[in-house]
């Protein structure tokens, strides 16, 4: 029996197949986010930085044992006629006992993602907006945005739609207030 090839039948389709089959160089990114194919380059120093500053927090902090994962890919909802977006969060967090990552493809659900993280990089306004919008249709609890360049830090709560209903915006330095699942206040001193 011979397999027969599958021809795109839509736009969307055929995005997602080209998307699905690129093969980036070692160390980039690439993502598929409200139909377009973003690819960054490895992050820098600082940027890897924030990141474990904030893991350890939740590791050693939080209220619940957390996992976390910094290169899993999520599948998450499409809000038009584009396919389904593919995101890859700086860090994602998911209460341990749900051993999320365990087994997973590589483009997961997102189903019991509990927190996702994005420190921004070559490309923020994918962070402040796109991601933003990909993660609140996908109903992920909670959003952490550390935005370099204006040096503050982010909070987006409550899901709703294309976005989050609540947020807050903090300058680095400041603690904030992560709720439950993690149930700490996350310092930010050292971004400074």
């Amino acid at each position: 029996m011979t397999a027969v090839a599958h021809e795109p039948t839509t736009l969307a389709e055929g995005l997602l197949e080209i998307f699905l089959s690129l093969d980036t160089p070692e160390g980039f990114r690439a993502e598929l986010i409200e139909g377009e194919i973003v690819v960054t380059p490895p992050p820098d120093g600082d940027h890897e930085d924030y990141i474990s500053l904030i893991v350890e927090q939740v590791i050693r902090r939080s209220a619940t044992d957390m996992q976390f994962s910094g290169n899993k890919g999520l599948k998450l909802q499409s809000g038009g006629s584009y396919p389904g977006n593919h995101v890859i969060p700086d860090s994602t967090f998911a209460p341990r006992e749900l051993r999320l990552f365990r087994g997973a493809d590589s483009w997961m659900p997102c189903d019991g993602v509990a927190m996702v993280l994005e420190v921004t990089s070559s490309k923020p306004q994918a962070d402040r907006e796109a991601k933003r919008r990909c993660y609140a249709r996908s109903a992920i609890p909670l959003y952490l945005l550390v935005d370099r360049e204006t040096s503050s830090i982010t909070l987006f709560s409550d899901p709703e739609k294309d976005d989050y209903r609540q947020h807050c915006t903090l300058p680095l330095g400041k603690p904030v207030s992560l709720p439950e699942p993690f149930a700490f206040d996350l310092d930010t001193t050292e971004f400074l």
